[in-house]
């Protein structure tokens, strides 16, 4: 599967964007779907992840609150609406697919198989 992340820009502190992440394929419901980020000098990290149809979702404590995943699989498409954004929100965003794994580990970046490009958000103070 290919994915594209979109969305990205430049946004005050307490704003919003929403990103998206279109995946190539038929089989998009198959895989659960992450985002992950990585700041400038910094690890990448887990941001959230939603189940195959979209059931579960998970979130990193630092987004928790104020971001939202969630999927439309007709359109092969995932997003992440993030609200009240904060200067610390500020990195590469990544949207991510794995596929057969069933666990809690949604976390681990190590577990997805598949990448996108990644899609810059920066939040201004």
């Amino acid at each position: 599967v290919q994915l594209q992340a979109s969305g990205g820009g430049l946004v005050q502190a307490g704003g919003s964007l929403r990103l998206s992440c279109a995946a190539s394929g038929r089989t998009f419901s198959s895989y659960v779907m992450g985002w992950f980020r990585q700041a400038p000098g910094k690890e990448r990290e887990f941001v959230a992840a939603i189940s195959r149809r979209g059931a579960s979702t998970y979130y990193a404590d630092s987004v928790k609150g104020r971001f939202t995943i969630s999927r439309d699989n007709a359109k092969n498409t995932v997003y992440l609406q993030m609200n009240s954004l904060k200067p610390e929100d500020t990195a590469v965003y990544y949207c991510a697919a794995n596929y057969g794994y069933s666990g809690n580990a949604y976390y681990n970046s190590g577990l997805y198989d598949y990448w996108g490009m990644g899609t810059l958000v920066t939040v201004s103070s």
